[in-house]
């Protein structure tokens, strides 16, 4: 049988070909992972897989078999949270709050690829994510935020 470990535990998947975005949701009750479009299109559904940021809905859980899957439920350690969920906090960087999941998620992606990036490198790791409340210059902040935070070393 096949499996992933999810937010640092091994799990089994039963389906291989269940999409994951299912799979997490209703089949291990991880709900901060939403469903949006279901095409791909708006981000709500992005976690990380091996670090990189995946959109949940496009894949299969066998997909990602014997990978590492992280979503928004994995990012908190030792009751803190994440400095890019601590930056979205600080900036106020949500409204309805639905897509930042997804948001977080890529952003956490960027983050693991380049430290510092610039104002142009985040607004295209961030191109595929969606915020209809149209809160971009916030996540825009709470990212540079998020970065620097992250360049002085604190986790």
């Amino acid at each position: 049988m096949a499996s992933i470990k999810v937010n640092g535990t091994e799990t089994e998947v039963p389906d291989p070909s269940r999409n994951l975005l299912s799979f997490l949701r209703y089949d291990l009750g991880l709900t901060g992972t939403k469903y949006g479009c279901g095409e791909g299109l708006c981000g709500a559904c992005t976690v990380l897989v091996d670090g990189r940021p995946l959109k949940a809905c496009m894949t299969t859980a066998g997909a990602v078999a014997g990978g590492s899957v992280t979503t928004i439920e994995g990012l908190a350690s030792d009751g803190r949270l994440h400095p890019v969920q601590q930056a979205f906090v600080e900036e106020s960087a949500m409204q309805c709050g639905y897509c930042i999941p997804g948001f977080i998620m890529s952003a956490v992606g960027l983050l693991n690829r380049d430290r510092s990036p610039s104002r142009e490198q985040i607004r295209e790791a961030l191109a595929e994510n969606m915020c209809r409340c149209g809160t971009y210059q916030r996540i825009q902040r709470a990212v540079e935020r998020a970065a620097a935070t992250i360049s002085r070393g604190v986790k």
